[in-house]
């Protein structure tokens, strides 16, 4: 058995009914299938319904934020409580969206205290993108609790809570990026440039072990195809259901 300390807890959050328990199923799937050797799995929800038994649900801490306020873009700094439910360990938080295509083992062997994707749009700026961070349950409750007591600036200033996350630990000196290949873009780095899009079948870009989808395509839509609302081409990606499935 290892020490509380050494466990490595797979996180991730789904509210609302954007995502049904279906994502969580899948990521679970896929997290067992690229992860050696053992690990906990956590989802932090609001309706567990659905949820496969391996999967441990617990609900989602409150923001604490004045009434009326929205929390949905904030929510994953309740990762960072003090005590998460009582978890312990290096917790790996991933987006219910994004599709493992390889080993993640490596996630918990990058030497850092804190990880985070580097923003591709904008490389330049300091900003992470947080569908994929690496940290240790309960050691940075300042995260949090200054969110808290600064919420109304921090809000005024800062679009989302990845922009707040690498401020504050660019700040501590703790942010650190994954080797840029490791999380890929199926914006970006998937999908082929104009008009090569309209012919030519999304890549696994070489060395991604996670494909991230932001913006208005997710894996249902990469696997069948689709023109978004610019009327980019998007062909079927079939490679999406070999690793999107339980």
């Amino acid at each position: 058995m290892h020490a509380a300390e050494d466990r490595r807890v797979v996180l991730c959050m789904k509210w609302g009914t954007k995502y049904g328990p279906e994502y969580v199923n899948r990521l679970y799937a896929m997290t067992r299938r690229h992860l050696r050797g053992d690990f906990d799995f956590v989802c932090l929800t609001d309706n567990a319904q659905g949820v496969r038994a391996e999967v441990q649900c617990l609900p989602i801490p409150s923001l604490q934020l004045p009434a009326g306020i929205p929390e949905r873009g904030w929510t994953k700094l309740t990762t960072f409580q003090a005590d998460l439910h009582g978890l312990q360990g290096t917790a790996l938080f991933l987006d219910l969206d994004v599709v493992i295509v390889d080993d993640i083992t490596p996630f918990f062997e990058e030497p850092g205290e804190f990880l985070i994707i580097h923003d591709w749009k904008r490389p330049w700026r300091i900003t992470g993108n947080s569908s994929v961070y690496r940290f240790r349950l309960g050691a940075h409750p300042d995260v949090l609790e200054r969110f808290r007591l600064t919420q109304e600036e921090v809000r005024s200033r800062l679009r989302n809570e990845q922009a707040y996350l690498s401020e504050v630990m660019q700040e501590q000196g703790r942010l650190r990026y994954w080797p840029a290949a490791w999380c890929a873009s199926f914006k970006y780095h998937c999908i082929p440039t104009f008009p090569f899009n309209w012919w030519t079948t999304p890549i696994i870009p070489p060395d991604s072990r996670i494909i991230i989808f932001h913006g208005e395509v997710n894996p249902p839509d990469a696997l069948i195809g689709q023109r978004n609302r610019w009327g980019r081409g998007l062909r079927p990606a079939p490679w999406i259901a070999q690793h999107w499935c339980e």
